[in-house]
């Protein structure tokens, strides 16, 4: 066999090799919002998808530059297919989207990849061998090299689209804007609002959770039109002056706070920062307009005398007297029922299927923003009974299932236990408990646990880092530990529910679902 044919086997298997380890750590990277300290975390916490045995069988191919041709080109060449088969990506929760921006950085990777193999040409096969074995227990280095080569590249696109944006949101100067953050429930509320406000106004909302300045950029790229009269930008953040990025953006007149608590801390590194940053909003609002306030929310609660634009709180318990304040909460088959109380003495009974104490709480805070910009508490009613939980969160399904999914945080957590608690028959809890709560995650994982004790019948707690400080509270709160099984992953613990004995229909709650990066 002619040496270049040796070299072309040993090559094509390398590029197929590489291919399907890039695609894995392309979608890491992604799922870590293309930041490189939060890809090398990522890397940190999970040495075994990274630098386990599996990623280093590429090695034993340099003994194969030692075989006769052609022996050693073609075992050379099974070996890598097999082991890029054995890496190909596999089904995810939330798979990779080939976005034009991960289009790039591929086509960016492959160049790189191609060199490199071009290059190796010139060298003896052993060295060759060598260099590429290495390289392809390493594939996230070759990315991350693409990933710096693209960024002047990057940011010349973000910096001509967002400009674009700008000028759209220009020429609509006449376009109400709604900013919409907080820790949790930015979500649900934007799209309450939206049926709430769509009896007067025509509404454009970002879609999904699209909530970062690119989310809002493409929002505004894509799908503003002349006819929308206002805007509702949901605004999320992970460091402080995200929000007043996303303020300088779109300029919203009007905003909401919808909760503040212990979410992405290690991010912001401590409560206070969360604070300031959800602030912003109020911060960077004009004298003409208002801020809607959960006074339900301790923290918002006392920050909020700082704030210097009007304010409207509301809320479900006294805290929230004087605004507007949503009480005689009650639930049967019809729904959840509850009575809004305006500042000035006006009251409404609304009926909807939402389940929850908190989605009424989010409720009465799009009552009191719609009501303030004009739509009358009457014209309210139908729209509210006909919302419907957005998907992953609280949402009710077929066979006794409680979907709430959606990135679980604490507040959210103790209220989805509630609505289990208040099922009858076997109540199940399953959940890998929650991320992203830095030096705090341990000690709210069990608290937690704890509050899980008196809901349900058993737990099921998903993933063995996550398991065992919910295990410790559930145990401190005298539950049963024969009830509790651990699982390595989701389908193992719904199998360990499909098992259980029969007592009584049967309610699950998924509260959280880790993403793939987890």
């Amino acid at each position: 066999m002619p040496d270049w044919v040796t070299y072309l086997l040993w090559s094509v298997a390398s590029l197929w090799a590489a291919a399907t380890q890039t695609l894995y750590y392309v979608h890491m990277l992604q799922l870590n919002s293309y930041r490189t300290s939060r890809f090398f975390k990522w890397m940190g916490d999970n040495p075994r998808r990274v630098w386990g045995l599996g990623r280093f069988l590429s090695l034993p191919t340099i003994a194969f530059a030692f075989v006769p041709a052609p022996w050693g080109g073609i075992a050379a060449c099974l070996w890598l297919f097999l082991f890029g088969l054995g890496h190909r990506p596999q089904k995810a929760k939330k798979p990779l989207v080939f976005t034009a921006r991960v289009k790039r950085l591929l086509v960016t990777v492959a160049i790189l990849w191609l060199g490199l193999c071009a290059t190796l040409w010139l060298l003896p096969l052993w060295a060759a061998a060598t260099v590429l074995a290495c390289s392809l227990a390493l594939a996230w280095w070759p990315m991350l090299l693409a990933l710096g080569i693209n960024t002047p590249v990057e940011k010349a696109i973000v910096a001509y689209y967002t400009r674009d944006a700008k000028k759209k949101l220009a020429a609509k100067s006449d376009m109400i804007v709604v900013g919409i953050t907080g820790s949790y429930g930015k979500t649900s509320t934007k799209n309450f609002l939206h049926s709430l406000l769509s009896v007067k106004y025509n509404v454009l909302m970002t879609p999904e959770n699209f909530n970062t300045p690119m989310g809002l950029v493409r929002t505004v790229r894509e799908h503003l039109r002349s006819k929308h009269q206002l805007f509702l930008a949901e605004m999320g953040a992970k460091n402080v002056g995200d929000i007043k990025e996303l303020c300088d953006l779109v300029h919203p007149t009007y905003g909401i706070i919808t909760s503040i608590g212990e979410q992405h801390l290690e991010t912001f590194g401590s409560v206070d920062n969360i604070v300031r940053t959800k602030f912003e909003l109020a911060d960077n609002l004009p004298q003409n307009g208002f801020v809607c306030l959960n006074f339900d929310n301790d923290l918002i609660r006392a920050r909020a005398e700082a704030v210097t634009v009007p304010a409207v709180c509301y809320g479900v318990t006294d805290n929230a007297n004087g605004g507007y304040r949503a009480d005689n909460i009650t639930v049967d088959a019809a729904g959840t029922h509850f009575t809004v109380t305006t500042p000035d003495g006006e009251t409404q009974n609304f009926t909807t299927r939402l389940l929850g104490a908190h989605n009424v709480q989010n409720l009465a805070g799009c009552i009191a923003l719609a009501h303030k910009l004009g739509v009358a508490l009457g014209d309210m009613c139908y729209p509210v009974r006909m919302l419907r939980p957005v998907e992953h969160r609280l949402q009710l399904l077929p066979g006794g299932i409680i979907d709430d999914a959606y990135n679980s945080n604490p507040a959210g957590f103790k209220s989805a236990l509630q609505v289990l608690k208040a099922f009858e028959g076997q109540r199940v809890l399953v959940t890998p408990g929650m991320v992203e709560l830095g030096a705090r995650q341990d000690a709210l994982n069990r608290e937690l646990g704890a509050a899980a004790a008196d809901c349900c019948d058993y737990a099921v707690l998903v993933g063995e880092r996550q398991a065992p400080p919910l295990k410790e509270g559930l145990l401190s709160a005298g539950f049963d530990e024969s009830r509790i099984f651990v699982a390595a992953t989701l389908q193992e613990g719904l199998a360990f529910v499909r098992g259980l004995p029969n007592e009584g229909a049967r309610t699950v709650l998924l509260e959280n679902d880790l993403p793939d990066n987890f």
